[in-house]
């Protein structure tokens, strides 16, 4: 296992408020208030948690658990702004990771309207999930052009 990174404290942008129910080095708990809305929030580095063996993970990696008090059609919203928190809080993030029900298609599509796209279906044991992820752009952008050296 990759040496775990501290997460980092999440600066969530305006008309949102944060309240920290539980932190420690690699997971934390939150209450996200904004948008007439309250909703629990689980914030976890991948590497040191539940998707640890479930692909090839990262240091940074974080997953992103939204509970399930999140009112209908608001969840893509709340994701957008989490992805933007990590981004903001720890720039060399390399991947931030949504797991849905394997099959819930429903939950796919809000996902990916939120940015996230669809990557593997994993099975932990206990249950079978569909892992999305959001990646900067840096960790997307490919140069194709074989006769160019990167970084030049």
């Amino acid at each position: 296992m990759p040496a775990v990174p501290c997460l980092p404290e999440l600066g969530v942008p305006g008309g949102w408020r944060t309240a920290v129910e539980s932190w420690t080095r690699v997971t934390g708990r939150l209450r996200l208030y904004g948008r007439d809305m309250e909703v629990g929030v689980q914030v976890e580095r991948c590497a040191a948690g539940r998707l640890r063996d479930a692909y090839p993970v990262a240091a940074r990696d974080l997953e992103l658990r939204v509970g399930p008090g999140c009112p209908d059609g608001a969840l893509a919203e709340v994701l957008r702004v989490l992805v933007h928190a990590v981004g903001t809080s720890d720039p060399r993030c390399r991947r931030i990771v949504h797991a849905v029900p394997e099959g819930d298609e429903g939950a796919v599509a809000t996902a990916e309207a939120a940015g996230f796209r669809h990557v593997v279906d994993v099975d932990l044991g206990e249950e079978q999930l569909s892992l999305l992820v959001a990646e900067p752009g840096r960790g997307t952008a490919a140069d194709t052009d074989p006769d160019r050296i990167p970084g030049t």
